[in-house]
């Protein structure tokens, strides 16, 4: 296995981060997230250049690649703060092409749950339900009124939240394998938008550093401003490179598919952990101006701690992980 990304892959990259750097400032971010955070024409966008049918075939109109390089695209959507059921959308183009295209927007809950809750409802056009059992499929503009009633005030102002209750059952599409799946892809996904959160963090927590004075020096100059920097860096890093790790196991045909549990826990718990710790860090970094909502810092620990808990938590992935290592 090579994790260097090839010159094509970090092409990738780079396109994808210059069209995101282009559309998402701090401003835009918060003018979303003080109205209506799902973004029509962006999801277009991301759409017409291959996000969510990167891994379709040719024929299929799609490129044809990996998990390797979904994961190099999501870290960037991360390191934006890009909302909308990301993950959902790009697993749904698999098994609708129209998802692929920008024409159908999907979001995914997985039971059981405590509280099962729907991320992006007014934007969506399809459910994915995932359980013990498989993937079920229901269409969201014909469920009951009151199916899935508003959560006031969400964690994250840029994801929106919805309580479902008495969901029907719906279209089966793939039994119990399908749903591990799918629940395995999604963690990688969602770990790639932690360690782009905790990457993204890290360069603002820098940025910062090196230009608010205190005693007429940098606070960066000093030793313990540049101790949290140094971790945030080393917490981003391996992150990284666990969810690298993972997605290119994912891809490897040879791999069983019970080798591919302990690497893919792995990369959740790392980039969860970071992103928390990083988002946490650069607020400290920033000080007071951190907690307040025109710094736009305290976006980016939001959205990590509403990813840590999709497409199981640390403390799920750390008894899968337990459980997988655990010797006769």
């Amino acid at each position: 296995m090579d994790f260097q990304p090839t010159e094509d892959q970090r092409a990738l990259r780079t396109g994808i981060r210059e069209l995101l750097d282009g559309r998402l400032d701090r401003r835009r971010l918060l003018a979303l997230a003080d109205g209506k955070p799902f973004a029509p024409e962006l999801w277009r966008e991301l759409a017409d250049v291959g996000v969510f049918s990167l891994r379709l075939p040719d024929e299929a109109g799609g490129a044809g690649l990996g998990m390797a390089e979904a994961a190099l695209v999501f870290e960037e959507l991360g390191r934006s703060l890009m909302p909308g059921p990301l993950a959902a959308t790009f697993l749904a183009s698999g098994v609708l092409p129209r998802a692929g295209t920008g024409d159908l927007v999907a979001g995914v809950v997985e039971l059981p749950a405590a509280h099962t809750l729907v991320q992006h409802a007014d934007a969506l056009d399809v459910l994915f339900v995932l359980d013990e059992t498989g993937v079920r499929r229901l269409d969201v503009k014909a469920l009951e009124p009151g199916a899935l009633a508003p959560v006031a005030e969400p964690l994250d102002p840029l994801t929106p939240l919805h309580r479902a209750t008495g969901l029907p059952a719906g279209e089966d599409i793939g039994g119990p394998e399908t749903a591990r799946r799918w629940r395995r892809e999604g963690a990688v996904l969602t770990a790639a938008l932690q360690a782009g959160i905790a990457l993204s963090t890290t360069e603002l927590a820098v940025a910062y550093a090196k230009e608010r004075e205190q005693f007429g020096r940098p606070i960066g100059s000093f030793q313990a401003v540049k101790h949290l920097c140094a971790d945030m860096f080393a917490r981003a890093e391996l992150a990284r490179v666990a969810v690298y790790a993972a997605a290119v196991t994912l891809d490897d045909p040879d791999v069983p598919p019970g080798d591919r549990e302990p690497p893919v826990a792995t990369a959740k718990v790392m980039a969860d952990r970071a992103a928390l710790d990083n988002a946490r860090s650069c607020v400290q970094v920033h000080g007071g101006m951190g907690f307040t909502w025109e710094a736009g810092v305290h976006l980016f620990l939001k959205r990590a701690s509403v990813l840590a808990a999709s497409f199981g938590t640390a403390a799920v992935h750390e008894e899968a992980l337990a459980a997988a290592l655990t010797l006769d």
